[in-house]
């Protein structure tokens, strides 16, 4: 008689069942490169079992396309020089705030679109997912977006094909990453164009995403509730007087650029000496100053 095993149900809350499937999860992506390794230790092969709902065999497939990615693109090598010339109108950078969780908050200001290059702002989009990914406090995974909508219109909206590139990136190569999106005074006619690019987004995602409009009291309290308004910009409603400074800006991010260097390098004999970047001086705000 042939005896059938049973399958046993993972048990999401089961520290042992995770471990195992965390376990399972290396050994089959086999052998991987220095940079590999790197990319993939605990939290990482958790990102993308989340991402798959704890099936090695989806999440293998998915954490291996990722790696040919990386391996294509090399995030791990972009500069800030690289860039520059996409954030020099502040339309998306790593805020000087967190959230209330201490969650790394990014930037996006769509109306500010100042290229038309696809390549140069996936480069970008990818530059900032990593910096952001790299000043995640201890013990946090995720981050935050906060895209202002204000003043932006059709003759705004990015190409379909550097959309849906752009959200393939997010959501195949930095899964389990988002905690929330708050869609700032988005106008009518957005949402509109936003029904045709919801196709895209996993419905795991697009449930992170939180239309706020200025005048409308209870949807600022979504907002509110994960960041508080005493460190949100004005503009947001909030009561933080700052404004993006692109000098500034650089010099962070320059430094920054040390911190990934030193993150990657396999030799951090090799890395840039720190001594050799201006000193950004210490300020509530590093990378905006204070409105005249």
């Amino acid at each position: 008689m042939f005896w059938r095993k049973q399958a046993s149900h993972f048990d999401l809350d089961d520290a042992e069942q995770r471990q195992a499937k965390i376990k399972e999860l290396r050994a089959a992506l086999g052998p991987l490169s220095a940079c590999g390794e790197k990319y993939c230790n605990e939290a990482c092969l958790v990102r993308y079992l989340e991402a798959r709902n704890w099936n090695v065999d989806k999440s293998r497939k998915m954490l291996e396309e990722s790696l040919k990615w990386r391996a294509a693109r090399r995030p791990e090598d972009i500069r800030w020089p690289d860039v520059s010339v996409e954030a020099e109108t502040g339309k998306m950078y790593r805020a000087p705030f967190t959230d209330r969780e201490g969650r790394t908050v990014i930037v996006m200001r769509p109306a500010k679109q100042n290229t038309s290059s696809h390549e140069g702002q996936l480069q970008y989009l990818t530059y900032t997912l990593e910096n952001a990914a790299l000043n995640l406090p201890q013990g946090q995974d995720k981050m935050v977006w906060l895209i202002d909508f204000t003043g932006w219109t059709l003759a705004h909206r990015s190409p379909f094909k550097t959309s849906r590139e752009s959200i393939s990136t997010v959501q195949n190569h930095y899964p389990e990453r988002l905690s929330a999106a708050f869609m700032f005074n988005p106008p009518k006619i957005f949402e509109a164009s936003f029904k045709v690019l919801k196709v895209l987004i996993d419905p795991k995602s697009a449930q992170k995403l939180n239309f706020v409009y200025k005048e409308n009291e209870e949807s600022m309290k979504t907002m509110y509730n994960h960041i508080d308004p005493e460190v949100l910009p004005v503009e947001f409603g909030g009561k933080n007087n700052v404004v993006y400074n692109h000098e500034d800006y650089s010099k962070l991010m320059t430094k920054d650029d040390i911190k990934t260097a030193s993150f990657w390098a396999a030799d951090v004999n090799h890395v840039i000496n720190v001594d050799s970047v201006p000193e950004v001086k210490p300020q509530p705000s590093l990378i905006v100053a204070k409105a005249s």
